[in-house]
C-alpha cells in the first residue's frame, strides 16, 4: 500500500485549482466532454438543425455517451491502457418543435450515427435559460403587474423561481410542457424564499414561451423581512459560538496524484468527472491489494440518480411541489463554484465542469468539484492490551480518507454530496442538506392561535410555517466486485434456541442464514423489516479460506415513502419504494425517475424495470440505494438550516486475507498541540 502523506500543522496554506479546458485531449473513455467537444456538438447539430428559441430547436442535455462496458474494460485491463478506447461519442437530448429528440455524435467521423424523435411521456431536463427566459416573460405581463400594483407590492422588489408541476392524471395530449413561476418579495431581505407571495397560479408553456394561466386568487399576509439576514458581513453583534482560528496544511503538499481525470491516493484507483444531470461521476474505482500485488475492481461507476422530495402540503399553492432535482432542474447544471477554505479544505484540489447552455454554447462552473484529505481526528483502528503481565500493548492507526465533493444548489436546498474514499477499502456515500426552508405565509405567530386541524408543518418564525416535506436521494452503484459477475446475498439473522444437548444456562443465540437472490423481486429491499447482512459478492473468487469476496451494505437510518401508492408523486417516484433495488446492467438504465422525468407518468422508472423479474445471479449487476430524510422543519433552521446528514458505507467483506490497513505506518502530526487530559 502506497503510504500516506499526512503530516499536519497550522500554517499558511495552499489552494490547488485544475481548469478542465487545459487539459490535453481526452485520454479516458470516461473523460467529460471538453469546451472543445462541446462546440464541436454545437457545429455538426447545427448543420442539419439550426440551433436556438427562434428555431424552436434546444439543447436540453448534452452528455458523455455512455460507450460500450466490455470496450471500456478491454481498453482498462490492456496494458498501461495501450488498446484503442472504444468510440468517443456525445448523447444529445434537444427540443425540436415541441417534440424531444435523441441525437447521438460522433467525434471521430465528426457526424451525426443516430437521430431519433422520443416517443412517450415526459419532457427532458429544464435549461438555465429557458428558466431565466420564462422569468423576462412574466415581468412584462400586464395581468402580473397589475395584480402587483393591487397587492401594493414594488415589482423590482419581486424575484422569481421556477418549479416543475408534476402529473396528475393528465392524458399526454393534456400534459404540456409547462413550469410554474412562484414570486417572492425581497424589500429588506436576500433570503428570498422566506418571503413568499402565495395566491397567484401563474404558468407558463416552454414550448411556445407564453402566459398559458394566470389567477391571482387571493392575499396571503407576508412575513417580515426582518430576522432573516444569514450574511456574516450584514449581522449585528453578538456573533458566536466563538471557534478557534485554524488552518490545517499539509506542508509536503497532498498525498493524491491526478492524472487528466484519474485520481491516485494511497491504495486507490478511481476517475472522476461532471455530468450535468448526476453531478459527480465516479468510475473504474480499484483498490491495490499487497498480498496479489495488483488492482482489484470494486465501482465501475457509481452516481447520484434521483432525488426526489414531495412537500406534505395539498393545498392549491403546494400540492404540485414534488421535485425529482436531477431530472428536472440537473443536479450537475446545479451545481456551484466552491469556496477555499470554506466549503473544502486547505490542500483540496478544484476541477471545473462545463455544461451545454440551450444554443450549445459551453458554459462553465470553476471550482464545481474538489478533492481533499480529510483527517478529523478518527481512529483508523486501535488496540491497548493490559493483560498480559509486565506488559502493555498500544497501538493506534489515525484514520484519514480521500474526499470527493460538490454541492448542488437546487432553488432554497443546497445539497452537500461526498464520495470518501478510505485505506480500509470502503467507499462512503454522503448526503448533507442545508440551506433555506421553504414556507408558506400564515396569519398566526404562536402555536395557541391555530385554528386548523393542521398546518402542514411548524410556527418557525411569526407569520411563517417550514413545510413538512422527504427528500430520497437515489444513488446508481454498478459494483464489480473483483470482476462484473456479481451476486446479492440477503445474510438473514436469525434467532435459535439453545439445544438442550449443548447443556449450558443459555437459552438463545442468533446464526446466519444466507440465500443468494436469483431474480430482481428477490433482491428488493425495505431496510429494517428484519436484521440481514446485505453483500454484493462474487461467486467465482474466494478467499484462502473459501469464502466468497464480497462488499456489504452498511445503511443510514431507513426511511421509506409515507405516501400512498396510488398517490401521483408516488407513481412517479416508485424507486424510493425499497431502499434497496438490484438489477441486471443495462446502459439505458440509468435514471432512477427515467430518462425524461419532468412530468412523467412513472411508466419508465426503475421500479417498472424492475418488474421483468429477470436473473441477477451471477451476472453483470447494479446496486440501487436511497437514503431518506423525512423532516419536521424546527425554529433552529430558521433563517437557514444547519447541515442535516446521512449516507451510507460500502465495506469489504472478506475482499481481502486480512486487515488490509495492519501495516499502515501512522502519520506524522507536528507543530500541534499536545492533549490536555482534564483532571478531576
Amino acid at each position: 500500500m502506497a503510504p500516506l502523506h499526512f503530516t499536519i500543522f497550522i500554517f499558511f496554506s495552499f489552494i490547488f485549482a485544475i481548469s478542465s479546458s487545459s487539459f490535453a485531449p481526452p485520454r479516458h473513455p470516461f473523460d467529460p466532454l471538453t469546451e472543445t467537444e462541446l462546440k464541436l456538438v454545437q457545429a455538426i447539430i447545427n448543420k442539419t438543425y439550426p440551433i436556438g428559441p427562434s428555431h424552436k430547436f434546444t439543447l436540453q442535455y448534452v452528455g458523455l455517451n455512455e460507450p460500450d462496458k466490455s470496450l471500456v474494460l478491454s481498453w482498462y485491463s490492456s496494458p498501461k491502457h495501450t488498446m484503442k478506447p472504444p468510440p468517443r461519442q456525445a448523447f444529445v437530448i434537444a427540443r425540436d418543435n415541441r417534440k424531444s429528440r435523441e441525437i447521438v455524435v460522433d467525434f471521430s467521423s465528426r457526424a451525426i450515427v443516430s437521430d431519433k424523435i422520443h416517443v412517450g411521456n415526459g419532457y427532458p431536463m429544464l435549461t438555465n435559460d429557458e428558466q431565466e427566459a420564462a422569468t423576462e416573460l412574466v415581468f412584462k405581463f400586464k395581468p402580473f403587474l397589475d395584480a402587483v400594483t393591487k397587492r401594493g407590492l414594488n415589482v423590482s422588489e419581486i424575484v422569481f423561481t421556477t418549479s416543475t408541476v408534476g402529473w396528475y392524471g393528465e392524458s399526454e395530449a393534456e400534459t404540456e410542457r409547462v413550469i410554474r413561476m412562484m414570486p417572492f418579495y425581497l424589500d429588506g431581505t436576500v433570503n428570498m424564499y422566506l418571503r413568499p407571495i402565495e395566491g397567484m397560479t401563474i404558468l407558463v408553456n416552454l414550448d411556445v414561451m407564453k402566459v398559458t394561466e394566470f389567477k391571482d386568487r387571493l392575499t396571503v399576509i407576508m412575513p417580515k423581512a426582518n430576522g432573516t439576514e444569514y450574511r456574516i458581513s450584514q449581522l449585528k453583534p453578538p456573533f458566536g459560538p466563538t471557534l478557534q482560528n485554524a488552518v490545517l496544511m499539509q506542508p509536503d503538499g497532498p498525498g493524491f496524484k491526478i492524472d487528466g481525470h484519474v485520481v491516485r491516493w494511497a491504495n486507490w484507483e478511481f476517475h472522476i468527472s461532471f455530468d450535468a444531470r448526476a453531478g459527480i461521476v465516479i468510475s473504474l474505482a480499484s483498490m491495490f491489494d499487497m498480498d496479489v500485488k495488483k488492482y482489484r475492481q470494486v465501482l465501475y461507476k457509481g452516481h447520484l440518480s434521483e432525488m426526489f422530495i414531495p412537500y406534505m402540503d395539498p393545498s392549491d399553492d403546494w400540492y404540485f411541489i414534488t421535485y425529482l432535482d436531477c431530472g428536472d432542474f440537473g443536479c450537475g447544471q446545479c451545481a456551484v463554484s466552491l469556496e477555499p477554505y470554506r466549503d473544502c479544505p486547505a490542500g483540496a484540489v478544484f476541477m471545473d465542469g462545463v455544461f451545454a447552455g440551450q444554443d450549445g454554447t459551453p458554459a462553465k462552473i470553476p471550482n464545481v468539484m474538489c478533492i481533499f484529505e480529510k483527517y478529523a481526528g478518527d481512529i483508523m483502528w486501535r488496540h491497548t492490551e493490559a493483560e498480559i503481565p509486565n506488559l502493555e500493548i498500544t497501538e493506534v492507526r489515525p484514520d484519514v480518507s480521500l474526499v470527493a465533493r460538490i454541492v448542488t444548489t437546487v432553488g432554497n436546498y443546497d445539497y452537500i454530496v461526498d464520495y470518501e474514499f478510505k485505506p480500509s477499502g470502503s467507499i462512503k456515500m454522503g448526503v448533507g442538506l442545508t440551506g433555506v426552508l421553504e414556507v408558506k405565509p400564515v396569519e398566526y405567530t404562536h402555536t395557541s392561535e391555530i385554528k386548523e386541524d393542521d398546518i402542514h408543518g411548524t410556527i418557525v418564525a411569526d407569520n411563517t410555517v417550514g413545510v413538512n416535506h422527504d427528500h430520497f436521494v437515489t444513488f446508481r452503484l454498478d459494483l464489480d466486485i473483483d470482476g462484473s459477475p456479481n451476486s446479492f446475498v440477503r445474510n438473514e439473522l436469525v434467532t435459535k434456541r439453545t439445544a438442550k444437548s449443548v447443556n449450558t444456562p443459555r437459552k438463545s443465540y442468533w446464526t446466519t442464514s444466507p440465500k443468494t437472490a436469483k431474480t430482481e423481486a428477490e433482491a428488493r429491499v425495505k431496510l429494517g423489516l428484519k436484521a440481514e447482512e446485505l453483500v454484493v459478492v462474487n461467486p467465482n473468487r474466494k478467499t484462502k479460506h473459501g469464502n466468497e469476496v464480497g462488499y456489504r451494505l452498511l445503511s443510514s437510518p431507513p426511511s421509506g415513502p409515507l405516501l400512498v401508492q396510488d398517490d401521483y408523486p408516488q407513481i412517479r417516484a416508485a424507486f424510493t419504494n425499497y431502499n434497496v433495488w438490484i438489477t441486471p446492467y443495462n446502459r439505458s438504465e440509468v435514471w432512477a425517475g427515467g430518462l425524461y422525468a419532468d412530468r412523467s407518468h412513472g411508466d419508465d422508472t426503475l421500479a417498472v424495470w424492475s418488474q421483468r423479474n429477470r436473473e441477477i445471479e451471477n451476472k453483470d449487476i447494479v446496486m440501487w440505494y436511497t437514503i431518506g430524510f423525512h423532516h419536521v422543519p424546527s425554529q433552529e433552521d430558521f433563517p437557514t438550516m444547519p447541515t442535516l446528514s446521512g449516507g451510507f458505507e460500502l465495506r469489504p467483506t472478506n475482499f481481502f486475507e486480512q486487515n488490509p490497513v495492519l501495516k499502515s505506518k501512522p502519520i506524522k502530526i507536528t507543530s500541534a498541540k499536545n492533549c490536555i487530559p482534564k483532571n478531576d
